[in-house]
C-alpha cells in the first residue's frame, strides 16, 4: 500500500447510559450531557480531534432519536464531520463498526479507523497520542488494535485483556491471550496481581477493510445485515438515515464478541491516558475535584458531618445532607438518586424497573428537547397540561393539528408568527392567542433571541401522540392522533 494510511476517526454515540440515572435517560443519555465539564462529553470527544493534520473528518454514528441534538451539540463547537449516520435501533459495536467501515472503504480504501465512545474521559491527551502512534504502527502491520488501560486498582466494573507475547516490530505492544469477563472482586485481585492484564477500554484502531475481512470470516450475517441496511439507506437533511428494516435483522453483537475474541491478530496497546468510562457515579467522584471532607458538590448542595459522598443537585432543588458518608445523591425535578457507592453499578436495575412499569422518567426528562427547541411540562392532570416552551430564534415547528384538545399560547418573551387556520399575525410579549383544536396551525420564531411561551392543553387527551404533522421542516414522521 503506497503512502501512510489515514486515520478516520468514528465517534459512537449510541449508548443509554442506564447507570447514570436520573441525569441520564432513553432520550436524552449521558454523551449529551455536561458530565466532567463545562461540555458536553461527546463534544469533548469531538474535540479531540481539532488536530486535522492527522486526522480525517470523522464520522459519528448516533441514536436515530438523538439526531438534532447530535448535530445541535457538534455544531455549537464548530465541528464538521464527514458523515452523520443514523440507527434506528441499536446493535452494539459490531455492527456499527461495519457501517463505519463500508463507508469508509468506499472513501479510502486504506483507511484506518479510530473507534472511539464519546462517553470517555481522556484526561491526558500527550498520552494518548502516544498510545496512538504505538497503535497505529500494529494496525500498519496488519493487527486490530485495541487499547488496554493500566489499571490502578481491583475493578469489577471492566472487562480485562491479557497480553501475550510482543508484536515483532512495533514496540510497547502486544498479541492478545485473552479477554476476561468482569469478573468478581476476588478474581479482579488476582488479575492486578499478575501484573500483564488490562482494563478493556472498549476503543481500537484497525485497518478498515481488515476488520470487514475478519468479521466475514467469523460474522458473515452481521456483514450481509449492514451491507443491506447501507444500502438502502438514504439521505435526510445532515444525516444518513440507515434501513430500519435491515438493521433490525442484524444479530447485536460487540467488537469483541464478534471479531476480536476470534481473530489471530489481535492486539492490545497498554496505555496510561488517564481514562475513565464514566460507567456510574462512582466514576463521577473519582475524577471530581472534592472539598476538604472528600464531598464532590454540584448545584445547590449543603452538608454537615457528611464525608466522600457526591451530591448533584440541578432544576432547582436543593439537598442537605447531614451525618452520611459514600453517599451517591442525585436529584433532578423528577426524581431523587440515594445510592451507597459500593452499589452505583446496580442503578441499571432500578432503570429496568422502571422501563417495566412503563414509568416516563426511565425515558425523559421533563425538559424534552426537540429541533426547533425544546418542551418542559410545568403541570399536568385530567384534561389539562401545562408547558413552557422554548423556540429557537429562525425556528419553525411543524404545521398540525390536534385532533382531541385546545391550546392556548401566552408569549412572556420574544416574539413569535402564529398561523391559525386561514390567518397569520405576530404575538408580542404579554399576549396570548387561541388554538381551537382540530384547527391547522403553525408557531415560529421571528425574533433574533430565543422565544418562550406558555402553552395550556384543555382537551379530553392531551397526549404528545395527538399530533397530525401537515408539513414538517425536520422531515418527522407524522404521528397518528390517538381515537
Amino acid at each position: 500500500m503506497a503512502g501512510t494510511p489515514k486515520i478516520y476517526p468514528v465517534i459512537l454515540s449510541g449508548g443509554s447510559g442506564t447507570r447514570l440515572w436520573p441525569m441520564s435517560r432513553a432520550h436524552y443519555p449521558k454523551q449529551l450531557l455536561p458530565l466532567a465539564g463545562d461540555k458536553t462529553m461527546l463534544q469533548t470527544t469531538a474535540l479531540r480531534f481539532a488536530d486535522l493534520d492527522r486526522f480525517e473528518q470523522p464520522t459519528v454514528i448516533a441514536n436515530d432519536q438523538h439526531r438534532f441534538i447530535v448535530a445541535e451539540q457538534l455544531r455549537e463547537i464548530g465541528f464538521n464531520w464527514q458523515d452523520l449516520i443514523l440507527e434506528p435501533v441499536g446493535r452494539n459495536t459490531a455492527p456499527a463498526a461495519a457501517i463505519a467501515a463500508l463507508r469508509l472503504t468506499e472513501r479510502d480504501p486504506n483507511a484506518m479507523m479510530l473507534l472511539l465512545p464519546s462517553d470517555h474521559v481522556i484526561g491526558d491527551l500527550g498520552a494518548f497520542h502516544a498510545a496512538l502512534d504505538t497503535a497505529q504502527a500494529a494496525a500498519e502491520s496488519g493487527w486490530l488494535t485495541t487499547f488496554g488501560m493500566e489499571p490502578s486498582r481491583p475493578e469489577t466494573g471492566y472487562g480485562y485483556i491479557q497480553r501475550g507475547s510482543p508484536v515483532d516490530g512495533v514496540a510497547k505492544a502486544f498479541a492478545v491471550s485473552k479477554f476476561i469477563e468482569k469478573p468478581n472482586m476476588e478474581r479482579a485481585i488476582k488479575l492486578i496481581d499478575q501484573g500483564d492484564v488490562y482494563w478493556n477500554s472498549g476503543m481500537f484502531l484497525f485497518s478498515a477493510w481488515q476488520y470487514l475481512e475478519e468479521l466475514q470470516r467469523y460474522r458473515p450475517d452481521i456483514l450481509d445485515a449492514c451491507k443491506k441496511a447501507l444500502s438502502k439507506a438514504s439521505s435526510d437533511l445532515d444525516f444518513l438515515r440507515l434501513d430500519r428494516d435491515a438493521l433490525e435483522s442484524c444479530p447485536a453483537d460487540s467488537i469483541d464478541y464478534a471479531v476480536m475474541e476470534h481473530t489471530k491478530r489481535a492486539a492490545v496497546v497498554p496505555a496510561n491516558i488517564d481514562w475513565n468510562d464514566v460507567g456510574a457515579w462512582q466514576a463521577l467522584w473519582d475524577i471530581s475535584e472534592k472539598d476538604e471532607d472528600g464531598n464532590v458538590l454540584i448545584g445547590d448542595a449543603v452538608t454537615n458531618h457528611s464525608s466522600d459522598c457526591y451530591i448533584r443537585a440541578h432544576d432547582r432543588q436543593m439537598i442537605a445532607a447531614i451525618g452520611v458518608s459514600n453517599l451517591t445523591i442525585v436529584a433532578t425535578n423528577d426524581a431523587v438518586l440515594v445510592t451507597d457507592n459500593d452499589h452505583s453499578q446496580k442503578v441499571k436495575d432500578i432503570v429496568e424497573t422502571l422501563k417495566k412499569d412503563d414509568r416516563p422518567e426511565a425515558l425523559h426528562h421533563t425538559r424534552v428537547y426537540r429541533p426547533w427547541g425544546s418542551y418542559q411540562d410545568i403541570d399536568e392532570e385530567e384534561r389539562f397540561r401545562v408547558k413552557r416552551i422554548v423556540v429557537q430564534p429562525g425556528a419553525v415547528l411543524s404545521l398540525q393539528r390536534h385532533q382531541h384538545r385546545s391550546e392556548h399560547w401566552v408569549v412572556v418573551k420574544g416574539l413569535a408568527k402564529v398561523r391559525c387556520g386561514g390567518d397569520e399575525f405576530l404575538v408580542n410579549e404579554n399576549q396570548s392567542t387561541y388554538i381551537p383544536k382540530q384547527t391547522i396551525h403553525r408557531l415560529e420564531n421571528v425574533g433574533e433571541d430565543p422565544l418562550h411561551l406558555i402553552e395550556v392543553q384543555v382537551g379530553d387527551y392531551v397526549g404528545e401522540d395527538d399530533i397530525e404533522r401537515l408539513e414538517d421542516t425536520y422531515g418527522r414522521e407524522n404521528t397518528i392522533p390517538v381515537e
